[in-house]
């Protein structure tokens, strides 16, 4: 009888400790929908309304006039994605397979070199040339001025990302590659063949990282772009937001009303849904791996 309470006292337990878990991730789950739905909201409320009564979980007003105003010229944001995702994806790919191969070689023990190397790449953490020095860099040495180059080559590798990448690496057994030799397979063989399939929950984490650096990334675009037709999404939609800024201020200095002439808020809102849109859409196809991914270093019990 003693041992039956017991049993069952451990199993309200576990059902209070799961009733408080699933509350609470209810909870935090709730905390991060309501912005994005406020976002969307906004983006769909007619923009006096926004002004009078600020942002709103349901559009008091419905309004497209933000999305209209933002696809008013369709070519112009259609190319612009479409540099966007060609960035994205040939960045991404490329990045992942450098950041995976260096990482490879550098927790490879019969590498001797191998901690050399790492301190010279930790070492670029700490210390850069500088702005000026980066950017003739790339313009006159490297003549990647108004190249899709410019916008993939500069932000490729990331040292952290190595060192995340590393340290999953690490934890593949030595068993594995040496076995491989002993059958006649080279190294790029092993690293295509067993490391990279091994190391799926750690590509798919790094590989998100990249590929949110690309997508987001205005800032080379600024740099390195003056051809319209090479402009990114984020840096079209910036060109975009300070246009309409421009137009507000020289509006205003004229006394005219702008209240019902351009959606301000609800189109910046409306371009924070154009921009995250995809993102959003692609996470769920690799959240499989992204929890696993997130625990790589983490100490074993």
């Amino acid at each position: 009888m003693h041992g039956l309470s017991v049993r069952s006292g451990s199993q309200k337990d576990r059902l209070l400790l799961s009733l408080i878990g699933y509350v609470m991730l209810g909870v935090m789950a709730f905390i991060c929908v309501v912005p994005f739905v406020i976002i969307l909201s906004s983006s769909l409320t007619d923009e006096n309304t926004i002004r009078m009564n600020g942002f709103g979980l349901i559009p008091k007003v419905f309004s497209g006039e933000a999305y209209r105003m933002l696809f008013e010229y369709p070519d112009d944001i259609i190319r612009a994605y479409g540099v966007t995702l060609v960035v994205t994806a040939i960045g991404t790919a490329l990045g992942l397979f450098l950041t995976a191969m260096t990482a490879y070689v550098l927790c490879r023990k019969d590498f001797k070199w191998r901690n050399h190397f790492a301190f010279y790449f930790f070492f670029t953490t700490l210390f850069s040339g500088g702005l000026v020095p980066w950017y003739l860099l790339i313009v006159n040495y490297l003549d990647m001025k108004n190249t899709l180059a410019a916008l993939i080559i500069p932000t490729l590798v990331n040292v952290f990302y190595i060192m995340v990448m590393r340290a999953f690496l690490a934890g593949i057994p030595d068993a594995i590659s040496e076995s491989a030799k002993i059958d006649g397979a080279g190294d790029f063989r092993i690293f295509i063949s067993l490391i990279l399939p091994l190391s799926k929950p750690a590509l798919a984490t790094v590989g998100l990282f990249l590929a949110l650096g690309h997508w987001n990334d205005w800032y080379s675009a600024l740099l390195f772009i003056s051809d319209d037709k090479l402009m990114p999404l984020q840096y079209y939609l910036y060109q975009m937001l300070g246009n309409l800024e421009g137009m507000r201020k020289a509006m205003l200095s004229s006394g005219t009303d702008i209240s019902a002439t351009i959606p301000g808020e609800s189109l910046k809102m409306a371009m924070t849904v154009v921009a995250c849109g995809p993102i959003l859409f692609a996470y769920p196809f690799i959240q499989k791996y992204f929890v696993q991914g997130l625990t790589i270093g983490a100490v074993k019990g």
